[in-house]
């Protein structure tokens, strides 16, 4: 497999520019960010790091079961070496429980996967990554322009519930020029990822279950696999440019 441009986590965070991508909010884009979502272990961290991870999310939603608490997220988040982003994922959380998580992880991206309105996204005054559930008819510039304050937009499948389920939606729905940059999600694996970056050409990409040898418990095979395939993807784009 093709070695990255930007072989270490570390200087990849710096900003390594590989190709220009449609989906990203940019005009030059940035070789495609990772992150994996639903850590709840010490050693899947220490994996995703090692993997060249950029950013890991933690699930602070008790439905979900991979929802760990916002003390033990703090935990998990404090093995992380700097350039690598703690994201906390909330779905329809008081703005308390919100303030709780901002001060025991000062410089987590916030994550909204809920019903929450661009409002209550932006009253804790902290960057944001709002979700959307792909599907038929979502008007998602619209969506866009609506969170206008967000960071990304992370496009998920709909299912019942919230967050993807591990299923995939119809990428044909992403219309082009997006004006966020655009979080590819929903189903993602090792084996369908490069035709995602390829495909949508997202600024980044998330991965939760695809990774996965059990709900919350990630392989670090699976991991180190998925980072592979998106740098052999960045990889293609940038010969097919030049």
């Amino acid at each position: 497999m093709r070695p990255s441009a930007c072989p270490s986590a570390r200087v990849r965070s710096t900003g390594c520019l590989d190709s220009t991508h449609r989906n990203t909010g940019l005009s030059l884009q940035q070789r495609t960010r990772i992150k994996i979502c639903g850590l709840t272990r010490e050693a899947d961290v220490a994996a995703a790091v090692h993997a060249g991870a950029d950013a890991v999310g933690f699930v602070l939603y008790a439905r979900s079961p991979r929802h760990v608490s916002v003390q033990r997220a703090a935990a998990l988040a404090r093995l992380l070496p700097p350039f690598v982003t703690p994201v906390c994922l909330f779905v329809n959380a008081k703005a308390d429980a919100i303030a709780r998580a901002v001060e025991a992880l000062p410089h987590a991206l916030l994550q909204f996967h809920g019903d929450e309105t661009p409002a209550r996204c932006e009253a804790a005054r902290r960057p944001y990554v709002r979700a959307a559930r792909m599907h038929e008819g979502l008007a998602l510039l619209d969506f866009a322009h609506a969170y206008a304050s967000a960071s990304a937009l992370l496009l998920d499948a709909d299912v019942q519930g919230f967050g993807g389920g591990g299923k995939a939606f119809d990428w044909s729905l992403i219309p082009p020029n997006v004006p966020l940059p655009v979080v590819l999600s929903g189903g993602l694996n090792p084996a369908n990822v490069i035709d995602g970056v390829m495909r949508v050409r997202p600024a980044a990409v998330d991965v939760s279950s695809g990774v996965e040898a059990s709900p919350g418990v990630k392989d670090a095979a699976l991991i180190r696999r998925f980072c592979e395939a998106v740098r052999e993807a960045d990889a293609r784009i940038a010969d097919a440019i030049q």
